[in-house]
């Protein structure tokens, strides 16, 4: 496949490791923005939608660089589980009295980035995650269904945050006994007034899995493809300027 560019310029596509790809949400944002995409994750998924490794994020992408065969790709996406720091289920744990059992992997992913010498990408939700806020995106910011704040901090490169959008309502469903209405929909959960999955299909921009635990962990493409955009324009600029 090719990669036209805005000079007009015919390139091939630059190829993109989407580790802890989950079911592709990420995967498909940088595939629209441009890139062909390999994925990564220790869960067997059949509804990703590119080619992936079954196996440990961390421990293929220490073969790769081991290898050297890293050097088949440009860019590196990495969403470490975030379920030990993020802020919901910190919060739900915290009520019942539980904690400590998730392991935190945004470090050790972060040092094997950067022994890849190429640029990359950590996504994290909001909470207590130790990763640089280099860009924060939110639903609202492309028309979707859902406010789903997500962190990424860049490796190797920058790109400028965007504005944040006023959120329009609140998300609808329950809270504390009470049902709220709302123009966006919980993307989190399994419990009473939760969306169903077409609705969590709609809201996320996401049509090739009808698996709700896949769907309520994905990032929307949109945002990786406003990042894969981002980072060809730059790249782009930079190779005009040499």
């Amino acid at each position: 496949m090719v990669l036209a560019t805005r000079s007009g310029r015919v390139l091939p596509r630059p190829r993109l490791l989407d580790l802890f790809s989950c079911a592709g949400g990420a995967g498909k944002g940088y595939e629209d923005a441009g890139f062909e995409v390999d994925g990564c994750d220790v869960a067997h998924r059949p509804n990703y939608p590119f080619p992936y490794h079954h196996g440990d994020a961390l421990a293929y992408l220490a073969a790769l660089i081991a290898s050297g065969e890293i050097r088949r790709y440009v860019f590196v996406h990495a969403s470490p589980p975030c379920q030990g720091k993020c802020a919901l289920p910190v919060g739900t744990n915290r009520s019942q009295g539980w904690g400590g059992t998730h392991e935190d992997l945004v470090a050790p992913t972060r040092d094997l980035l950067e022994q890849t010498g190429l640029p990359y990408v950590i996504e994290q939700p909001n909470g207590r995650a130790e990763i640089r806020k280099d860009l924060t995106l939110c639903g609202e910011m492309f028309g979707l269904g859902v406010i789903r704040h997500r962190n990424f901090e860049l490796g190797g490169w920058t790109a400028e945050q965007p504005a944040h959008v006023p959120h329009r309502g609140r998300v609808r469903g329950w809270r504390h006994g009470e049902y709220f209405d709302g123009p966006y929909v919980a993307a989190y959960g399994n419990g009473g007034g939760k969306p169903t999955v077409p609705e969590l299909q709609t809201a996320m921009g996401i049509t090739w899995t009808d698996v709700r635990e896949e769907l309520t962990e994905a990032i929307p493409p949109a945002y990786t493809e406003h990042i894969g955009r981002a980072y060809l324009a730059a790249t782009e600029t930079l190779g005009a300027a040499a």
